[in-house]
């Protein structure tokens, strides 16, 4: 089975053929930095992110305790409210 010529082919094998441009001096320097500061943003980002995240779920654990409805303030034996079970058993 012959192939045909392809013409993607051709243009493809002139481009490699070419001689390569030239790579700007401390490229791969600047690239380094670059991924440092960018790895460095990312971690900071992360941080506060975290921290942000344990200073709600403290905030709603400490909220949750202040507005947690005491025991003592019940009216009767027969009252029964969604936190405090179904009251009393005989």
């Amino acid at each position: 089975m012959s192939r045909l010529p392809n013409r993607r082919d051709d243009e493809v094998r002139r481009l490699l053929d070419t001689p390569h441009p030239a790579v700007p001096v401390g490229l791969a320097t600047r690239a380094m930095l670059r991924g440092r500061r960018i790895l460095h943003r990312r971690r900071v980002a992360h941080a506060v992110l975290w921290a942000l995240l344990i200073a709600a779920a403290v905030a709603g654990l400490v909220l949750a305790a202040l507005m947690w409805p005491d025991g003592g303030t019940s009216g009767g034996p027969g009252d029964s409210t969604w936190w405090s079970g179904t009251g009393r058993r005989r």
